[in-house]
Protein backbone atom coordinates (compact mmCIF):
# COMPACT_ATOMS: atom_id res chain seq x y z
CA UNK A 1 0.00 0.00 0.00
CA UNK A 2 3.01 2.40 0.90
CA UNK A 3 4.40 1.28 -2.26
CA UNK A 4 1.66 2.02 -4.23
CA UNK A 5 0.58 5.82 -2.58
CA UNK A 6 4.67 6.62 -3.35
CA UNK A 7 4.34 5.84 -7.15
CA UNK A 8 1.02 7.84 -7.03
CA UNK A 9 2.63 10.65 -4.92
CA UNK A 10 5.77 10.90 -7.18
CA UNK A 11 3.13 10.93 -10.62
CA UNK A 12 1.48 13.51 -8.58
CA UNK A 13 4.89 15.35 -8.32
CA UNK A 14 6.03 14.97 -11.76
CA UNK A 15 2.55 16.13 -12.81
CA UNK A 16 2.69 19.37 -10.77
CA UNK A 17 6.56 19.93 -11.96
CA UNK A 18 5.10 19.75 -15.86
CA UNK A 19 2.64 22.48 -15.48
CA UNK A 20 4.81 24.62 -12.96
CA UNK A 21 7.36 24.26 -16.00
CA UNK A 22 4.73 25.28 -18.55
CA UNK A 23 3.83 28.17 -16.33
CA UNK A 24 7.38 29.50 -16.56
CA UNK A 25 7.22 29.03 -20.07
CA UNK A 26 4.25 30.66 -20.51
CA UNK A 27 5.82 33.48 -18.34
CA UNK A 28 8.15 33.87 -20.25
CA UNK A 29 6.72 33.84 -23.72
CA UNK A 30 4.48 37.02 -22.12
CA UNK A 31 8.00 38.70 -20.87
CA UNK A 32 8.78 38.74 -24.39
CA UNK A 33 5.43 39.55 -25.82
CA UNK A 34 5.58 42.46 -23.66
CA UNK A 35 9.07 43.50 -24.16
CA UNK A 36 8.42 43.61 -27.72
CA UNK A 37 5.21 45.43 -27.38
CA UNK A 38 7.43 47.94 -25.55
CA UNK A 39 10.12 48.14 -28.37
CA UNK A 40 6.79 48.39 -31.05
CA UNK A 41 5.44 51.51 -28.46
CA UNK A 42 9.15 52.95 -28.96
CA UNK A 43 9.45 52.80 -32.80
CA UNK A 44 5.76 53.92 -32.52
CA UNK A 45 7.38 57.09 -30.74
CA UNK A 46 10.27 57.71 -32.85
CA UNK A 47 7.94 57.54 -36.08
CA UNK A 48 5.80 60.19 -34.27
CA UNK A 49 8.29 62.52 -33.11
CA UNK A 50 9.45 61.86 -36.95
CA UNK A 51 6.42 62.72 -38.19
CA UNK A 52 6.42 66.30 -35.93
CA UNK A 53 9.73 67.00 -37.05
CA UNK A 54 8.60 66.48 -40.85
CA UNK A 55 5.65 68.48 -40.16
CA UNK A 56 7.51 71.02 -38.43
CA UNK A 57 9.29 71.37 -41.72
CA UNK A 58 6.83 71.31 -43.64
CA UNK A 59 4.88 73.88 -41.92
CA UNK A 60 8.38 75.74 -41.83
CA UNK A 61 8.86 75.49 -45.76
CA UNK A 62 4.96 76.66 -46.05
CA UNK A 63 6.02 79.75 -44.39
CA UNK A 64 8.95 80.40 -46.40
CA UNK A 65 6.68 79.76 -49.54
CA UNK A 66 4.02 82.34 -48.01
CA UNK A 67 7.18 84.95 -47.64
CA UNK A 68 8.11 83.98 -50.95
CA UNK A 69 4.77 84.63 -52.37
CA UNK A 70 4.59 87.98 -50.15
CA UNK A 71 8.20 88.79 -51.60
CA UNK A 72 6.97 88.04 -55.37
CA UNK A 73 4.29 90.22 -54.87
CA UNK A 74 6.17 93.34 -53.47
CA UNK A 75 8.73 92.52 -56.24
CA UNK A 76 6.12 92.45 -58.76
CA UNK A 77 4.28 95.35 -57.24
CA UNK A 78 7.74 97.40 -57.46
CA UNK A 79 8.18 96.28 -61.44
CA UNK A 80 4.38 97.44 -62.02
CA UNK A 81 6.11 101.02 -60.25
CA UNK A 82 9.13 100.72 -62.25
CA UNK A 83 7.25 100.12 -65.34
CA UNK A 84 4.95 103.55 -64.79
CA UNK A 85 8.47 105.31 -63.66
CA UNK A 86 9.96 104.08 -67.23
CA UNK A 87 6.83 105.10 -68.88
CA UNK A 88 7.00 108.43 -67.55
CA UNK A 89 10.67 108.73 -68.83
CA UNK A 90 9.49 107.88 -72.00
CA UNK A 91 6.98 110.35 -71.78
CA UNK A 92 9.87 112.82 -70.60
CA UNK A 93 12.51 111.54 -73.42
CA UNK A 94 9.51 112.17 -75.73
CA UNK A 95 8.90 115.89 -74.27
CA UNK A 96 12.37 115.85 -74.47
CA UNK A 97 12.70 115.18 -78.50
CA UNK A 98 10.06 117.73 -79.03
CA UNK A 99 12.15 120.20 -77.54
CA UNK A 100 15.31 118.90 -79.84
CA UNK A 101 12.77 119.39 -82.66
CA UNK A 102 12.15 122.82 -81.39
CA UNK A 103 15.63 123.45 -81.04
CA UNK A 104 15.90 122.88 -84.17
CA UNK A 105 12.98 124.79 -85.40
CA UNK A 106 14.87 127.71 -83.10
CA UNK A 107 18.47 126.45 -84.78
CA UNK A 108 16.73 127.17 -88.35
CA UNK A 109 15.13 130.36 -87.66
CA UNK A 110 18.50 131.47 -86.34
CA UNK A 111 20.20 130.28 -89.59
CA UNK A 112 17.76 132.01 -91.85
CA UNK A 113 18.33 135.13 -89.22
CA UNK A 114 22.28 134.67 -89.73
CA UNK A 115 21.76 134.91 -93.59
CA UNK A 116 19.82 138.09 -92.61
CA UNK A 117 22.13 139.24 -90.03
CA UNK A 118 25.43 138.68 -92.16
CA UNK A 119 27.10 141.63 -90.00
CA UNK A 120 26.55 139.60 -86.80
CA UNK A 121 27.86 136.51 -88.78
CA UNK A 122 30.44 135.63 -85.89
CA UNK A 123 28.67 135.76 -82.70
CA UNK A 124 25.29 134.16 -84.35
CA UNK A 125 28.20 131.03 -85.61
CA UNK A 126 29.39 130.94 -82.03
CA UNK A 127 25.68 131.12 -81.03
CA UNK A 128 24.51 128.23 -83.56
CA UNK A 129 27.75 125.85 -82.35
CA UNK A 130 26.51 126.47 -78.16
CA UNK A 131 23.17 125.47 -78.95
CA UNK A 132 24.10 122.22 -81.31
CA UNK A 133 26.27 121.42 -78.41
CA UNK A 134 23.90 121.83 -75.92
CA UNK A 135 21.61 119.61 -78.32
CA UNK A 136 24.10 117.07 -79.01
CA UNK A 137 24.16 116.86 -74.65
CA UNK A 138 20.75 116.89 -74.42
CA UNK A 139 20.19 113.95 -76.89
CA UNK A 140 23.27 112.20 -75.44
CA UNK A 141 22.04 112.43 -71.70
CA UNK A 142 18.34 111.07 -73.43
CA UNK A 143 20.31 108.18 -75.12
CA UNK A 144 22.21 107.33 -72.09
CA UNK A 145 19.26 107.86 -69.47
CA UNK A 146 17.53 105.36 -72.08
CA UNK A 147 20.10 103.14 -71.25
CA UNK A 148 20.00 103.20 -67.98
CA UNK A 149 16.34 103.01 -67.58
CA UNK A 150 16.51 99.71 -69.95
CA UNK A 151 19.18 98.34 -68.15
CA UNK A 152 17.65 98.65 -64.99
CA UNK A 153 14.58 97.22 -66.32
CA UNK A 154 16.14 94.24 -67.20
CA UNK A 155 17.73 94.01 -63.50
CA UNK A 156 14.20 94.50 -62.35
CA UNK A 157 12.93 91.58 -64.24
CA UNK A 158 15.83 89.48 -63.55
CA UNK A 159 15.52 89.90 -59.86
CA UNK A 160 11.16 89.11 -60.65
CA UNK A 161 12.39 85.82 -61.96
CA UNK A 162 14.94 84.70 -59.45
CA UNK A 163 11.89 84.65 -56.69
CA UNK A 164 10.04 82.52 -59.13
CA UNK A 165 12.60 79.98 -60.32
CA UNK A 166 13.09 79.80 -56.42
CA UNK A 167 9.59 78.75 -56.37
CA UNK A 168 9.89 76.12 -58.98
CA UNK A 169 12.77 74.85 -57.06
CA UNK A 170 10.80 74.41 -53.79
CA UNK A 171 7.97 72.81 -55.48
CA UNK A 172 10.30 69.73 -55.74
CA UNK A 173 11.01 69.47 -52.61
CA UNK A 174 7.20 70.67 -50.62
CA UNK A 175 6.08 67.54 -53.11
CA UNK A 176 8.50 65.19 -51.58
CA UNK A 177 7.50 66.23 -47.67
CA UNK A 178 3.85 65.84 -48.67
CA UNK A 179 5.15 62.21 -50.47
CA UNK A 180 7.21 61.60 -46.90
CA UNK A 181 4.38 62.70 -44.62
CA UNK A 182 2.39 60.07 -46.06
CA UNK A 183 4.77 57.01 -46.12
CA UNK A 184 4.86 58.24 -42.60
CA UNK A 185 1.35 58.25 -41.60
CA UNK A 186 1.08 54.97 -43.46
CA UNK A 187 3.74 53.65 -41.14
CA UNK A 188 2.60 54.86 -38.15
CA UNK A 189 -0.73 53.09 -39.12
CA UNK A 190 0.74 50.02 -39.79
CA UNK A 191 2.62 49.84 -36.69
CA UNK A 192 -0.44 50.56 -35.01
CA UNK A 193 -2.50 47.45 -35.95
CA UNK A 194 0.45 45.46 -35.64
CA UNK A 195 0.57 46.93 -31.85
CA UNK A 196 -3.17 46.39 -31.54
CA UNK A 197 -2.55 42.71 -32.60
CA UNK A 198 0.37 42.00 -30.18
CA UNK A 199 -1.71 43.76 -27.41
CA UNK A 200 -4.60 41.10 -28.41
CA UNK A 201 -2.76 38.61 -28.40
CA UNK A 202 -0.81 39.10 -25.43
CA UNK A 203 -4.08 39.23 -23.78
CA UNK A 204 -5.41 36.16 -25.00
CA UNK A 205 -2.09 33.93 -23.76
CA UNK A 206 -2.28 36.22 -20.60
CA UNK A 207 -6.18 34.79 -20.19
CA UNK A 208 -5.43 31.52 -21.13
CA UNK A 209 -2.38 31.73 -18.47
CA UNK A 210 -4.86 32.87 -15.87
CA UNK A 211 -7.42 30.38 -17.34
CA UNK A 212 -5.18 27.07 -17.01
CA UNK A 213 -3.78 28.36 -13.34
CA UNK A 214 -7.30 28.58 -12.22
CA UNK A 215 -8.01 24.85 -13.76
CA UNK A 216 -5.05 24.04 -11.97
CA UNK A 217 -5.93 25.13 -8.58
CA UNK A 218 -9.77 23.79 -9.17
CA UNK A 219 -8.09 20.54 -9.76
CA UNK A 220 -5.67 20.15 -7.20
CA UNK A 221 -8.45 21.40 -4.77
CA UNK A 222 -10.44 18.98 -5.85
CA UNK A 223 -7.43 15.81 -5.64
CA UNK A 224 -6.76 17.45 -2.34
CA UNK A 225 -10.09 16.81 -0.92
CA UNK A 226 -10.48 13.96 -2.52
CA UNK A 227 -7.20 12.63 -1.19
CA UNK A 228 -8.26 13.70 2.34
CA UNK A 229 -12.04 11.62 2.25
CA UNK A 230 -10.43 8.93 0.68
CA UNK A 231 -7.74 8.73 3.88
CA UNK A 232 -10.18 9.52 6.59
CA UNK A 233 -11.89 6.57 5.22
CA UNK A 234 -9.09 4.72 5.30
CA UNK A 235 -8.34 5.48 9.02
CA UNK A 236 -12.13 5.15 9.90
CA UNK A 237 -11.27 1.90 8.32
CA UNK A 238 -8.31 0.67 10.19
CA UNK A 239 -9.61 2.32 13.11
CA UNK A 240 -12.71 -0.83 12.65
CA UNK A 241 -10.46 -3.09 11.92
CA UNK A 242 -8.16 -3.15 14.81
CA UNK A 243 -11.37 -2.50 17.27
CA UNK A 244 -12.45 -5.82 15.60
CA UNK A 245 -9.45 -7.64 15.92
CA UNK A 246 -9.29 -6.26 20.01
CA UNK A 247 -12.74 -7.91 19.96
CA UNK A 248 -12.41 -10.91 18.62
CA UNK A 249 -8.99 -11.38 20.61
CA UNK A 250 -11.23 -10.71 24.01
CA UNK A 251 -14.00 -12.77 22.98
CA UNK A 252 -11.46 -15.95 21.92
CA UNK A 253 -9.76 -15.24 25.59
CA UNK A 254 -13.26 -15.72 26.88
CA UNK A 255 -13.87 -18.84 25.12
CA UNK A 256 -10.99 -20.28 25.77
CA UNK A 257 -11.82 -19.30 29.77
CA UNK A 258 -15.57 -20.44 28.89
CA UNK A 259 -13.86 -23.75 27.61
CA UNK A 260 -12.29 -24.97 30.70
CA UNK A 261 -15.84 -25.09 31.71
CA UNK A 262 -17.55 -28.66 31.46
CA UNK A 263 -20.96 -27.32 32.41
CA UNK A 264 -22.11 -26.36 28.83
CA UNK A 265 -20.17 -27.88 25.76
CA UNK A 266 -22.86 -27.41 23.73
CA UNK A 267 -23.30 -23.68 24.62
CA UNK A 268 -20.40 -22.86 24.20
CA UNK A 269 -19.33 -24.11 20.85
CA UNK A 270 -22.99 -22.42 19.54
CA UNK A 271 -21.57 -19.66 20.71
CA UNK A 272 -17.79 -19.61 19.10
CA UNK A 273 -19.44 -20.78 16.17
CA UNK A 274 -21.36 -17.29 16.18
CA UNK A 275 -18.79 -15.29 17.29
CA UNK A 276 -16.59 -17.21 14.53
CA UNK A 277 -19.22 -16.61 11.74
CA UNK A 278 -19.81 -12.65 13.31
CA UNK A 279 -16.19 -11.88 13.15
CA UNK A 280 -15.52 -13.81 9.43
CA UNK A 281 -18.34 -11.18 8.10
CA UNK A 282 -17.14 -8.24 9.57
CA UNK A 283 -13.80 -8.80 8.26
CA UNK A 284 -14.86 -9.67 4.98
CA UNK A 285 -17.14 -6.08 4.74
CA UNK A 286 -13.99 -4.44 5.82
CA UNK A 287 -11.77 -6.06 3.26
CA UNK A 288 -14.20 -5.59 0.64
CA UNK A 289 -14.38 -1.63 1.88
CA UNK A 290 -10.62 -1.65 1.78
CA UNK A 291 -10.37 -2.73 -2.06
CA UNK A 292 -13.49 -0.48 -2.54
CA UNK A 293 -11.49 2.92 -1.44
CA UNK A 294 -8.07 1.86 -3.42
CA UNK A 295 -10.33 1.28 -6.71
CA UNK A 296 -11.24 4.48 -6.10
CA UNK A 297 -8.03 6.45 -4.94
CA UNK A 298 -6.60 4.20 -8.32
CA UNK A 299 -9.36 5.38 -10.23
CA UNK A 300 -8.27 9.18 -9.24
CA UNK A 301 -4.84 8.97 -9.89
CA UNK A 302 -5.40 7.33 -12.96
CA UNK A 303 -7.50 10.59 -14.32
Amino acid sequence: MRRFFQAHRDEDFSQIQYLTAKCSRLAHDRAVLEREFLLSRERERKLQNDLEAASARIFHQEQLNLELRIREDQLISRMFRQQDLVSALQQRVGLLAQESSRDEDLLRQVGSELMCLQSSEGKLEGLVEELHAEAQHRVAEAVSFQAELYAEAQRRAERTESPQAELRRHKPNVAELKDLESAHQTEVRGLTEENQRSLRKLQGTAEQFEWLCQQQRYWMSCVKRFKDCLMEERDALLRQVILLKKKTQKLKQRLRDDSQSVLCPLQDSKCCDCITLWDADAVADLESQVEKSNMLYAELFNQ
